[in-house]
């Protein structure tokens, strides 16, 4: 990924909090057939000194599973908050007219080693934490206990576990930082009137406190 310093994501809470507010991730895989992608909603588990693990589950009629060795080295891209910035934000550019388009994101790579686990007692484990992870707002939480056990049962058996043993984390975060001041909180106050805020929210956490 080209990495200009200014764009650098270096904080270990920065990138947990990515990874963690933006969990479907594209697994990046190399195969005979050469490289594919795949869509998956990861549960990040961090391990203290370290870059951590993903989990999740592809289904079984995925090949992916069977194409990838153990201990297979992949990507996993995950991607934060993004959209398109326009010049006629920036103040600069009314008086000198010198600025063009641009696209702001956040996005995470994941480099580890793949290891596949075709046991029930993991993909049930995965089930239950992901959908913990993403009921807990909900009013009446599902849960796999709210459905029969032989359903549930069937559904797990078409699914195989994957877990991803993270070797190195890499964030960017291009969020204007190489305009000048006025620029970006031109650029953060008409993302907000256009109701963008998740993007409006990223480009605010980079600019400098004001005094108090």
């Amino acid at each position: 990924m080209y990495l200009p310093s200014h764009f650098a994501v270096t904080q270990t809470e920065e990138l947990h909090r990515i990874l963690h507010a933006h969990p479907l991730g594209v697994l990046v895989v190399q195969t005979a057939e050469g490289l594919d992608a795949h869509h998956i909603p990861f549960e990040f588990d961090a391990t203290p000194g370290g870059p951590g693990r993903l989990v999740g589950h592809v289904a079984r009629a995925n090949p992916v599973w069977q194409q990838c060795s153990s201990g297979a080295e992949v990507l996993v891209v995950f991607r934060g908050a993004e959209g398109y910035i326009s010049p006629n934000w920036y103040p600069s550019k009314h008086q000198t007219h010198r600025q063009v388009p641009t696209w702001n994101y956040e996005t995470v790579h994941a480099h580890g080693h793949l290891t596949v686990h075709d046991d029930e007692r993991f993909v049930r484990g995965v089930v239950a934490r992901l959908t913990r992870t993403h009921e807990a707002h909900e009013p009446r939480p599902w849960k796999m206990g709210d459905s029969d056990p032989a359903y549930i049962d069937a559904m797990l058996r078409a699914i195989v576990g994957i877990e991803i043993s993270l070797t190195r984390l890499e964030g960017k975060a291009k969020l204007s930082q190489n305009r000048d001041l006025p620029d970006r909180e031109g650029a953060v106050d008409a993302l907000r009137k256009r109701g963008e805020n998740a993007l409006a929210d990223a480009m605010a956490r980079t600019l400098p406190a004001k005094p108090r």
